[in-house]
């Protein structure tokens, strides 16, 4: 891991983000969202909507940090969902055909509200998944330990580790199933479009891979944060019942999503000695997360980026695009301003 390829000296720090999702990737600009797929013929499929007028309270530091990492949730399901749509519906595609209950909530209920109760219901659900696997479970797991020493300070410490472990698991397991692997790829095509435009150079998939697949903003980091942040918090309760232990946990993961992120920003506009200390193990765990793009894989990641850092195009778009940025209504009069 090279620091200095990752902390640039010649980059200029933005605040645009992205996201891989199945065979394309969303970038977020300033002031637009951008979600770019590959069909299965090879054109671009681009969606181009307006970002929301962020709120006061959604400016605060640390009241920020949480307004956002629920925002993330939402969005990136809605996003996967989307892409896996496009997918399907695109010809050449894998057709996917809704079961019973599916059909019988669009004929109820109309498509748009079963596309909702599926998307929140989804974004619940990995909120249930990732509370009970990673916050629950390592604090129930070490109550084991405490027969074989009562220092509260171990153990919050292996309640820690073992959390840290459990996730490294989690992310080893799932990128050997192949459609995980290539997220992973587009993952990396992200970082290095952002890196290339944050470093003022024109974006081309030649300078686009000549970057690191690592970047210090990375949502992976913003995990490690809150698993270090966590131990370190956590510790400061001492070792009460296991019931008061899983109740002050779920209560501190605003408190904890608020210092993740402000970190996360300080490391994203930073290079010091500190930063680059703090900033290890996330970029450690973006080397399971991200892995070296193809050329195509760089084309959707540019093309993405044109999307949101073009001041003079559509907020909202539907249709295709070609690296060079060039829209394609689906139907002449779709686009708008």
């Amino acid at each position: 891991m090279d620091l200095k390829k990752i902390f640039r000296k010649d980059a200029c720090p933005t605040k645009i983000g992205g996201q891989a999702v199945l065979q394309g990737i969303m970038m977020k600009g300033e002031d637009r969202t951008a979600v770019v797929v590959r069909k299965p013929k090879g054109d671009l499929h681009i969606k181009i909507e307006p970002l929301k007028e962020k709120t006061k309270l959604q400016k605060i530091p640390l009241f920020r940090g949480v307004f956002i990492f629920v925002e993330a949730l939402v969005t990136g399901t809605k996003t996967l969902l989307y892409s896996a749509e496009v997918l399907e519906n695109a010809e050449g595609g894998e057709k996917y055909e809704p079961d019973r209950l599916t059909k019988w909530m669009i004929k109820s209920f109309g498509e748009k509200v079963t596309l909702d109760i599926m998307l929140y219901s989804s974004v619940v659900l990995a909120i249930l998944f990732t509370v009970g696997v990673f916050i629950i479970l390592p604090t129930w797991i070490v109550n084991f330990f405490s027969n074989v020493t009562g220092n509260e300070i171990v153990l919050n410490l292996i309640e820690g580790i073992v959390r840290i472990f459990m996730f490294v698991i989690y992310i080893l397991a799932i990128s050997r199933m192949k459609d995980i692997r290539t997220v992973f790829q587009y993952h990396g095509a992200e970082h290095k479009c952002i890196h290339c435009f944050e470093s003022g150079r024109e974006l081309t998939t030649e300078n686009c891979q000549e970057f690191e697949t690592l970047h210090p903003r990375c949502g992976t980091s913003f995990l490690m944060f809150v698993m270090v942040i966590s131990l370190l918090l956590f510790s400061l309760l001492g070792w009460p019942n296991l019931l008061l232990r899983i109740g002050s946990r779920i209560i501190l993961i605003p408190v904890v999503a608020g210092l993740s992120y402000e970190l996360l920003r300080l490391a994203g506009r930073g290079d010091t000695l500190l930063i680059k200390i703090l900033s290890i193990p996330g970029l450690a765990l973006q080397k399971l997360t991200t892995v070296e793009p193809d050329e195509e894989q760089l084309e959707v990641a540019i093309a993405a980026m044109k999307a949101v850092i073009n001041k003079d195009g559509p907020k909202q778009f539907v249709g295709n695009t070609d690296i060079e940025g060039n829209l394609i209504p689906e139907n002449e009069g779709e686009a708008s301003e």
